[in-house]
Parts: C-alpha cells; structure tokens; sequence
C-alpha cells in the first residue's frame, strides 16, 4: 500500500477503450492521456509550508486532474501517480 505523505493523493488513471465508427479499438497508447482517475490513497494535509492544508477529496472520488500532473509510480505491478491537491481540477459526481 502507498500512503501519500501532507497535501499528496494516489490515484490510479481509469482508461476507457475507445471504438471507432469503424469498430477499431484503440489502446490507451493510440489516444491523448487521460485526464479522469480514481482516488486510491489520501495524505493528511495538515501544515505545508507554514499553511494549514485541509483536504477536499477521500479515497473512491473520482477526479479530473492536470494532464501532465504528478510523479508516475509502479508498485505491485500497477500504474499509479502521486499528485498534490493542487493538481486535482474537479470532483466527477
């Protein structure tokens, strides 16, 4: 298990294969990055650089983040990446 550390979340990017009108299935390769991922781990907040730092999402959301955000990890044979709070656009309901 990860466990991010302060304003840190895990997430693990939810890749969606995409059909043609033509009934080709394009591989996550083939397609622009995705920018949807579940939230596996939260850190807990708490003071980063002299602010307190309260967090907004909890493990299970799902969330936009910033295309080119984050730190990429494999650990147990799965892609993850570890972003800051900041890097989360929005909460998908």
């Amino acid at each position: 298990m990860i466990k991010p550390l302060q304003d840190r979340v895990v997430i693990k990017m939810i890749e969606n294969e995409e059909t043609t009108k033509s009934g080709i299935i394009l591989s996550s390769g083939a397609k622009e990055k995705p920018q949807i991922a579940e939230i596996i781990e939260v850190g807990t907040g708490g003071e980063v650089d002299g602010k307190t730092i309260k967090m907004y999402v909890k493990k299970g959301d799902k969330v936009i983040v910033s295309k080119y955000a984050g730190t990429e990890v494999k650990f147990n044979g799965e892609d993850y990446i570890i972003v800051k709070q900041d890097d989360i656009l929005a909460i998908v309901e």
